[in-house]
């Protein structure tokens, strides 16, 4: 049977090219929304920290109705931090549409999905969007798509791919590169004549694939995928297979709630069949990568296995005299269950009890993963201590390796001696260079760990003007000690509140990262020292006043404004030996060991 009123297609890019931004203006002209609804900028960005950051976390299911065809559309992220994320979702969909900026044209990213799109023999609409950027260079792009296309071994099929030139934003597409269109018909046109239809035997024995996991607190797990072949109806018996472990016994489950996707929302359905995007209840161990099948002919569909966590960090329980005071959750139990919880239905991420009862240890895919974690976790009223990230090695061939990132910068030429300085004092590896325009575009691999605390030192030398993105290439053997950070800390010597006198006489040794009145206790950051060594400060000192000095002297003090560390700055900036206290209204840096004789007694046995 071939599905004439249905089509599956994922939107693929790197980050910030408008996808999301595309998706709104595809739900608006046809008609998901009534004439006069209030909708949000990007409304499929439905998380909070989605909406701040501007970026896409997790995946998301919605569809459109145009010329009475169904189009599931995928909204997939373009951080290669949530990179499993669209490896999954390419299963569930028959062709992807490959966004790509006319200004900044392929990067890192666009290549990574388009070799996965590919590598699954998926058809590609290339689209070049934002086509009204002042700064467009839609012919040069043009050729950099059809070389990166090359570039991957395309078949002929694809490197015939239909292109289209669109601005999301303004929601208009157009066949013609500088034509402007009046709307989207040309793309969802292009859609429905390009994407291949689904097509299987609705009356054959149920099989799909689990590509995504949602978690309900009133359902638990709710599995979302493709129906490969047969049907699925409320109340269905099913078993569970997998790929991977083809000698564990099918589990049994049954089919409890089914629901489709219809515009922004679920619809729920009595039965749903071969080429429908569906989600379903009642199987509570599901993970990704699983196969539903019929009880009678457990047949499991093949699967490429998540990707393992590169980095890791240790969470543990608050321990700062500040404890307990702006936090809900702060027990080492509260925590662990949090934890726990998050793996249920984020699958990049593995937690393990640590050392003691209070300390875990979490990995992921990168910095920006743990960290959203984080910032998670602190909106919902958790206090923890977080370590510095630590990279995951492996053993290949009997050699310790490490993970490598390829890292792609485009920077103004005048700075691109600093960029290749750094980089290369961090153990990079130059690739290429091309000069576009006045700017510089600069490939290198370089160890996961030689770019923690680079990306904030990289948009002050180039002056907030260079571009960065990485992505994991690989494994390579261990490239010996990096020297990440070339500077020392400035550690509160006394607990109290910050003074204006003290601060003053505190600020010639670095830049501070507080500002008056303050709470600070002993073993907390208060700044940064430019040598590599840490001094104690008395920040909370009063000025004696005696007959002779008056109150009114202190008026002349000027301060310095404080460097404020954002989250992702904070985890860049501490040391082996240092933690980052998060709690829901304050980030604070500290010492592991607080007190300052024992810190130096601990330093000393160190060196010996």
């Amino acid at each position: 049977m071939i599905r004439e009123d249905l089509r599956n297609v994922a939107i693929i890019a790197h980050v910030d090219h408008g996808k999301t931004t595309l998706v709104d203006q595809m739900l608006k002209q046809c008609g998901e929304y009534h004439e006069n609804q209030v909708v949000q900028e990007r409304v499929m960005d439905s998380g909070d920290l989605e909406r701040e950051r501007g970026i896409t976390i997790l995946a998301k299911n919605t569809s459109v109705m145009y010329k009475g065809v169904k189009v599931n559309i995928v909204d997939t992220p373009g951080h290669a931090d949530f990179g499993g994320e669209v490896e999954r979702i390419l299963k569930m969909v028959n062709g992807v549409i490959l966004l790509v900026d006319a200004a900044e044209g392929p990067m890192p990213q666009t290549r990574f999905v388009l070799e996965r799109a590919m590598a699954l023999g998926h058809r590609v609409i290339v689209v070049v969007n934002k086509i009204d950027r002042p700064d467009a260079r839609i012919d040069e792009v043009i050729d950099e798509v059809l070389e990166l296309l090359i570039d991957l071994g395309a078949t002929d099929e694809q490197l015939d791919s239909p292109m289209l030139f669109c601005s999301g934003r303004a929601g208009t597409a157009s066949y013609d590169a500088h034509g402007v269109g009046t709307d989207l018909t040309p793309l969802l046109d292009t859609i429905l004549d390009y994407i291949p239809k689904p097509e299987g035997d609705p009356d054959a024995p149920l099989q799909m694939l689990v590509s995504s996991i949602d978690y309900n607190e009133y359902v638990g797990r709710i599995g979302i995928g493709r129906i490969e072949r047969g049907s699925m109806k409320v109340g269905g018996e099913a078993v569970i297979v997998n790929y991977h472990t083809p000698d564990a016994a099918p589990k049994k489950t049954k089919i409890v709630s089914l629901y489709q996707y219809d515009g922004l929302s679920r619809k729920p359905v009595d039965t749903a069949t071969v080429g429908d995007i569906v989600c379903f209840s009642g199987a509570e161990a599901i993970t990704i990568g699983d196969t539903i099948t019929a009880p009678d002919t457990p047949e499991a569909l093949e699967f490429v296995k998540v990707s393992e966590p590169t980095l890791e960090m240790t969470f543990s329980v608050n321990d700062s005299p500040f404890a307990g005071r702006e936090g809900k959750f702060v027990t080492s139990r509260q925590i662990r269950e949090r934890l726990y919880k998050e793996t249920l239905k984020d699958v990049s991420l593995r937690v393990n009890d640590g050392e003691t009862t209070d300390c875990f240890k979490v990995a992921g895919r990168g910095e920006m993963h743990l960290s959203i974690l984080i910032e998670t976790m602190r909106r919902e009223g958790f206090e923890i201590c977080c370590s510095t990230p630590h990279v995951l090695y492996r053993e290949i061939d009997g050699k310790k390796c490490e993970p490598i990132e390829r890292v792609t910068l485009e920077v103004p030429e005048e700075y691109v001696g600093v960029v290749i300085e750094k980089l290369g004092s961090r153990k990079g590896e130059l690739v290429e260079m091309n000069l576009r325009g006045n700017r510089m575009k600069i490939e290198y691999l370089i160890p996961s760990r030689g770019l923690f605390g680079y990306r904030s030192e990289f948009l002050t030398d180039t002056r907030g003007e260079g571009i960065m993105a990485s992505i994991l290439d690989g494994y390579q053997p261990f490239k010996g000690e990096i020297t990440t950070r070339y500077t020392g800390s400035l550690i509160a010597s006394e607990t109290g509140e910050s003074t204006s006198y003290g601060l003053y006489n505190c600020q010639d040794r670095g830049p501070l990262f507080i500002g008056v009145q303050t709470p600070v206790y002993e073993g907390m950051i208060v700044g940064e020292c430019p040598k590599q060594v840490d001094i104690a400060l008395n920040v909370c000192k009063k000025k004696h006043l005696t007959a002779i000095r008056s109150s009114g002297a202190d008026e002349a003090l000027r301060l310095v404004p404080p460097k404020i560390m954002s989250l992702e700055q904070a985890i860049e900036f501490i040391g082996e030996d240092e933690l980052i206290e998060v709690t829901p209204k304050t980030i604070r840096l500290r010492k592991k060991i607080l007190n300052t004789e024992l810190r130096l007694k601990e330093e000393a046995k160190r060196k010996k």
